[in-house]
């Protein structure tokens, strides 16, 4: 795979075959962002886990202290006063039924999160094909089906991010912007590294964490020591 300039550049600054600590890690990742737009900091954790196995599966949602640098636009699925509720609370979107034509059949996803109340899942359920593939489907775990409507759109707007395991058992989520400081950086890399942490399955054997990179959208990954990590 051909590499740009700008690429090739950040990554002579990064020694591929060592490990850095969380600070000094953070603070590569962020000099790699070169692109001309402000760069999202991502993590990429590889876990020991065999997500194939329910009880090795990890899925939850921290709320990062510093949030995401993101504008979240939040669609919410209610009824009767909780309709009201979600739209005080500054939800984007919010309906019922009506709303399944919209995205079914007109292709609509000017939303990045889908909360719904428990009553309307039967609802929302008609759009697992949809919804699914896209992440986007409301699950407990995650708190985006609840009667507490205004507290998940207040998480999510605050910077609540969802983390779970993908095909290959790796975790894959954003920490912030290349613009914001290293040391909000490091407050969110360390939110959710705890929850990670909290959200180890109790029947895993042999080690949780195998690698964990931290890298800009466009630049080079970076790996973090591990042991400082448990």
């Amino acid at each position: 795979m051909k590499r740009g300039k700008r690429y090739v550049e950040a990554a002579k600054a990064i020694d591929r075959a060592a490990v850095y600590d969380p600070a000094e890690a953070i603070a590569l990742a962020k000099k790699a962002a070169v692109a001309k737009f402000d760069e999202t900091i991502e993590v990429h954790i590889r876990t020991g886990c065999d997500g194939r196995h329910a009880d090795q599966q990890i899925r939850g949602a921290v709320v990062l202290p510093h949030g995401t640098g993101k504008t979240v636009r939040v669609l919410v699925f209610a009824k009767g006063t909780k309709l009201d509720e979600a739209q005080a609370a500054g939800a984007d979107f919010v309906g019922g039924e009506e709303l399944i034509p919209k995205i079914q059949n007109e292709g609509w996803f000017d939303f990045d999160v889908v909360v719904a109340t428990p009553d309307m899942m039967g609802v929302v359920g008609r759009l697992g094909r949809v919804l699914g593939p896209k992440g986007l489907m409301p699950n407990p775990k995650a708190g985006t089906v609840t009667m507490d409507v205004t507290k998940a759109v207040n998480d999510i707007k605050a910077g609540k991010i969802e983390y779970r395991l993908d095909k290959a058992n790796i975790i894959h989520v954003p920490i912030g912007k290349a613009s914001f400081t290293e040391e909000q950086l490091a407050d969110n890399f360390q939110t959710l590294i705890d929850a990670i942490n909290k959200a180890k399955p109790s029947t895993l054997k042999g080690q949780y964490l195998k690698s964990v990179s931290v890298a800009p959208t466009m630049g080079p990954g970076v790996k973090v020591n591990t042991v400082k990590l448990a």
